[in-house]
């Protein structure tokens, strides 16, 4: 938490007493939620109001294509959806409460590709990744949609590096704490995927890798929504509320 110092002058029979007054900080974290593809913020709006209850600005917000403008679906291209997160990312850190340089981005699937793709053109200082996808460089500005799916799952279970592919050159440059969560039968985003993800994050100041139990891609249960939501608000707590591990990293919980 940062803390307000004010120096002030205290009355007293006629003179004066020097006094300093400490205060909370008017500012607060910044919280950005990014969902995936064919998802919406809806999925992220009950977090999102339980991580504000402990004292954060949270955004939730629908990429194009989704939603309202379900009707882009088939044309949307990745390069538009990077700017959708960033013109979002610019409304947050707009709001007079919100620190900007304690900002936490929270992405799902391809909300999480994009999410790293965002901290090589915005300051970030948490990064939180559930199932993040992959994908390849090329054909940027072909319609999502158009991807061919099956390349997609042969180009996720291949062992790639920071050199290989920009969303993982953008991890390797991250220098903030990082939490990685995996859906243990997930089909779509494979334990090969994590790992590349997890070895990019050569600069990062703390990674928390968790893997739910029994949880698909979609987290489909109630019981892996309940886990996922535990397991995120620990860390938020952890890491942007109390702030524990940029002080006493080595007492942290999650430093790992």
């Amino acid at each position: 938490m940062t803390i307000h110092s004010e120096s002030l002058d205290i009355p007293v029979d006629g003179e004066t007493i020097a006094g300093t007054l400490l205060s909370p900080s008017p500012k607060v974290p910044g919280i950005l939620f990014v969902h995936g593809w064919g998802g919406s913020q809806q999925r992220d709006l009950a977090r999102a109001k339980h991580i504000t209850g402990l004292g954060c600005v949270c955004m939730t917000f629908d990429l194009r294509g989704h939603e309202k403008t379900e009707s882009q679906r088939r044309s949307v291209t990745r390069e538009q959806n990077l700017a959708d997160l960033l013109a979002a990312y610019d409304k947050l850190v707009s709001h007079p409460a919100v620190d900007t340089s304690s900002i936490a981005v929270i992405g799902s699937s391809y909300g999480g590709y994009l999410a790293t793709l965002l901290t090589r053109q915005r300051p970030v200082k948490w990064l939180a990744l559930r199932v993040p996808a992959l994908y390849w460089d090329d054909e940027w500005s072909l319609p999502k949609q158009a991807l061919d799916r099956q390349r997609l799952s042969q180009y996720r279970l291949m062992t790639l590096g920071p050199g290989d592919n920009r969303a993982l050159a953008a991890c390797a440059e991250f220098a903030g704490d990082v939490l990685l969560v995996e859906s243990e039968t997930d089909d779509y985003v494979p334990h090969t995927t994590l790992m590349s993800y997890r070895s990019a994050f050569v600069c990062a100041h703390s990674l928390t890798h968790r893997i739910v139990d029994g949880a698909d891609h979609a987290l489909s249960s109630d019981r892996s929504q309940k886990a996922y939501s535990a397991l995120l608000t620990a860390w938020i707590s952890e890491m942007v509320i109390g702030a524990r591990l940029d002080r006493y990293p080595h007492h942290s919980p999650w430093y790992s």
